[in-house]
């Protein structure tokens, strides 16, 4: 005889219930701002942005990756700021902070440089419409690349690599977040979907080299994988910075099908997200129940570890 299996085995522990979001229908708005050595500009310009968007009806507003810094190891240490002190010693979480709270929308920051003691860290802060942080996403997967006659660079130079995954109850559904590199790792984006996400956002900045070939590809594939809805936001591009952005911040959905995307300029990119669609797809390809846990796993490690400390 076959010996039977159980589709919820292949993820330990199994995955949790996936829930309704509070709002199921609403606007989402990627801004792919252009960034400068001028941090004060930078904050200001993302302020104005954020406005925009809100305007345009948006109630999760996505900003890039390192939008108040240049992208560079030399700048990370300049413009790192004390996230957990707040206030002054961090401008650009307190504009974010301001601007959820005054717009009455979710915020999902992009990333800053963070310093915490003696470290850096590329963070990613969620703040909710009451204008409180809700998560910060520390970088996991650190951009340590070298490709020949294309491009080199080590975040590990300055950066200290994040060692949680984030996932955050929000106003418009849990969502997921990780920061450009974390988006090749599927593995993540897989706990994410067993944590029962509705979304994953990701701030990104894919250089010329990789962003043509990869980056598309790889928002469709995480979202075609989990059923759930990709976003990420990049920086514009600026040809004559040292690390140049490949841009096309895009909105994808369950199904892997662009809703809205852009080029490499300067922009705001409105969608509409329905999660509705996340239950139909699931239901025509009902992937979560045939999943072989008799053949293969996925270990949520630290969820395990959390559960196992519960008992």
């Amino acid at each position: 005889m076959a010996t039977a299996y159980k589709p919820e085995e292949a993820r330990r522990p199994p995955a949790l219930p996936f829930l309704p979001a509070a709002v199921s229908k609403f606007k989402i708005a990627l801004c792919q701002l252009s960034v400068t050595a001028d941090k004060v500009r930078n904050i200001a310009h993302a302020r104005k942005a954020i406005e925009e968007a809100a305007g345009k009806g948006a109630k999760l507003v996505v900003l890039p990756e390192i939008w108040n810094s240049p992208y560079s190891n030399e700048s990370f240490p300049v413009y790192a700021e004390d996230i957990d002190a707040g206030g002054d010693a961090s401008p650009s979480t307190l504009m974010l902070s301001e601007a959820a709270y005054r717009l009455g929308i979710t915020i999902v920051g992009g990333s800053i440089p963070e310093r915490c003691g003696d470290q850096l860290y590329n963070t990613s802060c969620v703040f909710g419409a009451d204008g409180k942080l809700k998560a910060k996403h520390r970088k996991i997967h650190l951009f340590d690349i070298d490709i020949p006659g294309k491009i080199t660079f080590q975040e590990s130079k300055t950066l200290a690599a994040g060692t949680t995954p984030t996932i955050v109850d929000t106003d418009v559904g849990r969502i997921g977040i990780g920061i450009c590199y974390d988006i090749r790792f599927q593995e993540l984006a897989m706990i994410y979907a067993a944590r029962g996400a509705h979304l994953l956002c990701y701030p990104g900045a894919f250089n010329m080299t990789t962003g043509p070939l990869h980056w598309e590809l790889l928002q469709r594939a995480r979202a075609v994988d989990n059923q759930i809805y990709v976003a990420t936001c990049s920086p514009a591009r600026d040809a004559g910075a040292g690390y140049t952005a490949w841009g096309h911040s895009t909105l994808v959905s369950p199904y892997g099908e662009l809703i809205a995307t852009t080029e490499h300029e300067e922009a705001i990119v409105v969608g509409e997200i329905d999660y509705s669609l996340i239950d139909q797809i699931r239901m025509g390809l009902p992937l979560q129940k045939q999943r072989r846990g008799d053949l293969y796993q996925l270990v949520d490690v630290e969820r395990l570890s959390s559960e196992e400390k519960g008992h």
